[in-house]
């Protein structure tokens, strides 16, 4: 194996939990991050690869636990494994030796300049029983999720993944976050990867499962049998029940790369005026993406953006960052109607609000929420639905009263354990929650007397700056304990119910969110009290 020498290191005097990044001489911008991971001292890929973050800014435990601190992936420092999503690709890992007072560390020159390496495939072809055979139903983040986990445990069954979406999965936060229409810069994985481990890609949609006798049925009457089924079929873009939204053009919802390819040419060159109706996350991003070359104005019920998940503070700061951009809004404000432009009685003109108020608008966005994607399973007899649509689930993500039947991200309501969850069943609609989702269920597949692992959920946000989110105040918060200030894009939040923070935000402070994250999964986060007596959590120890 060739070795390097690693420039400016001396010896190997790391303690657990420290973490250095070097170069890599005699090969051109090459790094690594050396660290020790429970005592043990190696060199791993030095960049998260999900977005290419620093890894030497992020969060190591003395377990070998590490953290991004952008995103929150979390890798297996020892391994190199991917532990937590939002990254597919796991870091490479290199060892290191000292003699003669420097460091070399040994590794291919392909993998010490790329800091990744594929999923390693325990199984990359069918190799047991004929009967045995997982369908997954939808093609995001949670079956990604549950594919690659399932070859990487070594499931030997067959895969069939039905999506009808039209492409491979792809990165969807970025369609929001920044318009991107060509589906090639954004997509995971190619066909060849799919290929590579076996797994059968549909291009269908589901109208039905067959219980009784197992098996999908599709709209181009295919049937596909089953032992163990995944539904992780995400979430559908809410309408307005309003005169005017479902008849006029040029209005939109978005959550496909078809929605922001149709969004992108109606604002065509620049200079439109934009409304979006909605001052949620997906609003939000839209105004943010779209400020720079147009006239844009968001309309929200809420008295400032994002108040019921951020608070009136950080949303009312997060709203004076966007108007810097020059975004305008009408808050507090009811909807009544979109009107048609002039003469052109087909495409929106304008929408109007309930107090009389009439926003011009070349086009409109909604982002009004998603509601569950279950639409193929509400004419079934045997599966139950809850009242917004969900499917029930246990740790495990089985679905209530079926039996293999499993269901992941938007549509699962689930048991959360985080703090202040108490068990509480909870609907989370974030990337990195499904694709984690469709690990653990990977994980039960292959080893059925596995308990459910409880992941810290983590989510994040384009807004002028990057917004970091983690935990869940969804079950109720009733104080916000803030250091900085928002409307600076400089802060952290904390969501408090008692003395228990159950959530966190932050904008410019990391790896604060991804610090937090950490001491949530292992219930070490600090009090109300202590947070409000100024504790920075960036100086908080990790537990051994």
């Amino acid at each position: 194996m060739p070795e390097y020498k690693l420039k400016d290191v001396a010896s190997l005097s790391l303690l657990p939990g420290d973490k250095q990044e070097v170069e890599v001489e005699g090969i051109e911008g090459a790094k690594v991050l050396l660290l020790n991971a429970g005592g043990s001292i190696q060199a791993v890929g030095p960049k998260c690869t999900h977005y290419g973050a620093p890894l030497v800014k992020g969060v190591l435990t003395k377990g070998g636990r590490l953290t991004c601190p952008w995103h929150g992936a979390c890798f297996n420092a020892k391994t190199g494994d991917v532990e937590d999503a939002p990254a597919l690709d796991a870091l490479p890992t290199f060892k290191v030796a000292e003699r003669d007072g420097a460091v070399y560390v040994q590794g291919d020159e392909s993998l010490l300049k790329s800091g990744k390496r594929a999923p390693s495939f325990k199984c990359s072809k069918p190799t047991g029983p004929a009967a045995e055979k997982v369908v997954v139903v939808g093609g995001g983040s949670g079956a990604l999720g549950l594919v690659e986990g399932l070859r990487e445990s070594g499931f030997g069954g067959a895969i069939t993944m039905i999506s009808n979406e039209g492409y491979l999965p792809i990165d969807r936060p970025k369609l929001s976050k920044a318009l991107i229409a060509d589906q090639s810069k954004i997509q995971w994985r190619d066909a060849a990867f799919f290929k590579s481990g076996s797994v059968d890609v549909v291009e269908d949609e589901v109208i039905d499962v067959d219980l009784a006798n197992k098996a999908v049925l599709t709209k181009n009457k295919e049937r596909y049998p089953y032992t163990k089924l995944v539904l992780a079929t995400g979430g559908v873009p809410r309408n307005l029940p309003l005169p005017g939204f479902k008849v006029l053009g040029n209005i939109f919802v978005l959550r496909t790369v078809h929605d922001v390819k149709n969004i992108v040419a109606a604002i065509g060159d620049k200079g439109k005026k934009i409304a979006i109706v909605g001052s949620s996350f997906i609003g939000m991003e839209i105004a943010s993406a779209t400020a720079s070359d147009n006239e844009v104005t968001v309309i929200g019920q809420e008295s400032v953006p994002l108040e019921r998940v951020l608070g009136a503070e950080v949303g009312g700061g997060l709203q004076k960052l966007l108007e810097g951009k020059g975004v305008k809004f009408h808050m507090s404000a009811g909807v009544d109607k979109a009107a048609p432009k002039g003469a052109d009685q087909s495409v929106v003109g304008s929408v109007v609000l309930k107090d009389g108020t009439k926003i011009e608008a070349d086009l409109v966005i909604l982002g009004v929420g998603v509601a569950p994607s279950t639409g193929y399973l509400k004419e079934n007899k045997v599966v139950r639905l809850e009242e917004d649509g969900s499917l029930k689930v246990d740790e495990n993500y089985l679905v209530a009263g079926l039996k293999d039947v499993y269901a992941v991200g938007d549509i699962a309501t689930f048991p959360y354990h985080g703090p202040g969850g108490h068990g509480r069943y909870t609907r989370i609609e974030h990337w990195n929650v499904a694709q984690n989702q469709g690990r653990g269920v990977a994980r039960h597949i292959v080893n059925p007397s596995l308990k459910g692992e409880f992941f810290t959920p983590v989510f994040w946000s384009a807004l002028t700056g990057q917004l970091r989110y983690c935990g869940n105040s969804a079950n109720g918060w009733d104080d916000v304990v803030l250091q900085g200030k928002p409307e600076d894009g400089k802060f952290v939040a904390y969501y408090t119910s008692g003395e228990t923070v159950v959530a966190m935000a932050s904008m410019g402070v990391d790896p604060a969110m991804a610090k937090s994250a950490q001491l949530m999964k292992m219930g070490a986060m600090p009090s109300k009290g202590e947070l409000k007596g100024g504790l920075d959590i960036l100086e908080v120890a990790l537990p051994a």
